[in-house]
């Protein structure tokens, strides 16, 4: 079984910390469990600002663990214990991924192993991150960034965005897409997207009006339809239900039934030998030209190039 270790330092963030815990402890497979989840720390008993956790685990909870998640803590001043910098650096050699959440990316920066590398955090932090480790290339504007051993990924949501990039990498799209139903959470967003500087954009809430349209746009993806086809299936004009995506989603309807396309051509492209070109016209776009395009705009690669990384 996969193991996941959570560092917990002082001043942890309790979103942050909780975000990796209960997406990676809900996921399951047809055999089991696919991940266990350890909680460790330098101390038995953490501050967590409005509480005290008390850890179960100390650092060697990170000797044999193989995916490491480093959450962000609410004091950005606040020194790195040596020991952690030392058992993350031991963790790196002997291979382990290592990925943080929001302002964690401070305490994976003063390892040293992001340097040279590009990484992102809370929009707000980024220009702290950036003077204080000019070796390392801050890129503000995406919510996650994969060097493959080492991700980083920006605030809050970003994380539950970081986690389900993880989960995809490790068992494809179609678990990945489950997780995302459980957390309540799209899967339409994409590591290159911007991230919302100004306003943070509201998540799709549990039971609202647009979940059962969300729905039924997943499950006739295929099908050639327009914003009139799907203002009349939610009961709402066009322009109201265009500023309802907006609110809740981030983006238009249209836009998110690209998306849903994308995400069913993943797991045809992960389950299947079908040719791209086949793929294309099953999951409703209209030539496979038009496919490619959209495929590596949301996915960052190619239909090819994602079968060959991730096909099962």
């Amino acid at each position: 079984m996969h193991t996941v270790a959570v560092l917990a330092l002082d001043q942890v963030i309790p979103f942050d910390l909780a975000t990796p815990i209960e997406v990676f402890t809900r996921i399951r497979l047809a055999d089991g469990p696919a991940y266990r989840v350890l909680v460790c720390g330098t101390t038995p008993t953490v501050d967590a600002g409005a509480f005290t956790l008390r850890l179960a685990h100390g650092l060697d909870a990170l000797d044999d663990a193989d995916t490491i998640i480093l959450p962000g803590c609410a004091d950005l001043t606040g020194p790195v214990p040596p020991e952690a910098l030392d058992a993350l650096r031991h963790a790196a050699a002997r291979g382990a991924r290592i990925a943080s959440i929001c302002s964690g990316a401070f305490v994976l920066a003063a390892t040293g192993l992001l340097d040279g590398l590009r990484a992102t955090t809370h929009w707000a932090a980024a220009p702290t991150l950036a003077a204080r480790h000019p070796d390392i290339d801050v890129d503000p504007d995406v919510l996650y960034v994969d060097n493959g051993r080492l991700l980083t990924s920006a605030g809050a949501a970003a994380g539950l965005d970081l986690c389900l990039h993880l989960i995809r990498r490790d068992h494809g799209s179609a678990v990945a897409a489950d997780a995302a139903r459980l957390s309540v959470m799209p899967l339409e967003r994409e590591g290159g997207q911007a991230q919302f500087i100004v306003h943070d954009q509201p998540p799709t809430p549990s039971g609202s009006e647009l979940e059962p349209v969300l729905r039924w746009l997943a499950d006739n993806s295929a099908r050639d339809l327009t914003l009139e086809d799907i203002a009349a299936h939610a009961g709402m004009s066009t322009r109201t239900l265009n500023r309802r995506f907006r609110e809740q989603t981030g983006t238009t309807p249209l836009q998110w039934l690209l998306r849903a396309r994308v995400r069913r051509a993943q797991q045809l492209l992960e389950a299947t030998t079908q040719p791209v070109e086949r793929i294309a016209g099953q999951v409703g776009f209209g030539s496979p030209t038009a496919f490619r395009d959209r495929f590596k705009r949301v996915v960052g690669t190619s239909p090819n190039a994602y079968r060959a990384a991730f096909q099962r």
